[in-house]
């Protein structure tokens, strides 16, 4: 049988250790010798001998913080020895490797493909986004050391954050967990409709500190959840009530 599908740019990532690594730009694969925490509904295909677990939020604090947001990531825990592929509707896949210390990655929940477990994560109120908007209010916070698999909607760019910066909160998916981040109307801006015009209100985020955001080329659809971590609470919603609540309880 002949066909240019079975060039060697098609072929099976070869790998001669356990972990991630890019099948490519859209693929990622998963040499599996122990444990992998997971995305449900991520994976496109696996061979070998695993077994499959779905994970609640972990502890009753975040099972609450969970429920009452709308946010977290939806994971299952997956165990044995195999490979496993994974990918989220074509989207851009990139790793990011924690190095532990006292910085962590901030990062929108949807973003999350896959990570180690080592690394640990909470559901933190974004800082300064108090009731501004119907987006951006909760995201995940990953922290300790290890490998996480990110996607992001297209090619993104990576900004320095050693000036202060800013960036429609439906495209930021992630940035270093030390960064100040507030909401600003982008009319205070001059900007009018120009940023943030997916959110149903046109905020701005602002990142100042010394660090790094990654932005993505793409925005919600219209009609966003309450945070951009890809929850179910829609804007509007009993749950988008009991979220502000939440975030002041919270006090992050």
């Amino acid at each position: 049988m002949r066909s240019d599908l079975f060039s060697p740019q098609n072929a099976e990532a070869q790998t001669t250790q356990p972990g991630m690594k890019l099948q490519n730009g859209k693929m990622l694969k998963v040499a599996l010798n122990g444990e992998m925490m997971v995305r449900q509904g991520a994976m496109v295909a696996y061979q070998g001998n695993i077994s499959f677990q779905g994970q609640g939020a972990s502890g009753v604090g975040q099972f609450v913080k969970q429920h009452l947001t709308g946010e977290g990531v939806p994971l299952m825990r997956c165990t044995g020895t195999g490979d496993m592929f994974l990918a989220d509707l074509a989207s851009d896949i990139h790793l990011i490797d924690l190095e532990g210390g006292h910085d962590g990655l901030t990062i929108n929940g949807k973003n999350v493909l896959a990570f180690e477990p080592t690394l640990s994560y909470d559901i933190r109120r974004v800082q300064g986004a108090g009731m501004l908007s119907n987006a951006g209010l909760f995201n995940c916070v990953f922290s300790g050391q290890g490998r996480i698999a990110i996607t992001t909607k297209g090619t993104p760019v990576v900004l320095q954050v050693d000036q202060p910066t800013y960036a429609d909160p439906q495209a930021a998916v992630c940035w270093s967990a030390s960064l100040q981040t507030g909401f600003h109307r982008a009319d205070q801006f001059g900007l009018g409709t120009l940023i943030g015009r997916t959110t149903g209100e046109a905020f701005t985020m602002s990142f100042n500190g010394q660090g790094f955001v990654v932005v993505q080329p793409s925005e919600e659809v219209p009609g966003s959840f309450v945070s951009g971590t890809g929850g179910g609470q829609q804007a509007g919603q009993p749950g988008s009530a009991a979220a502000g609540i939440l975030g002041n309880f919270l006090g992050r």
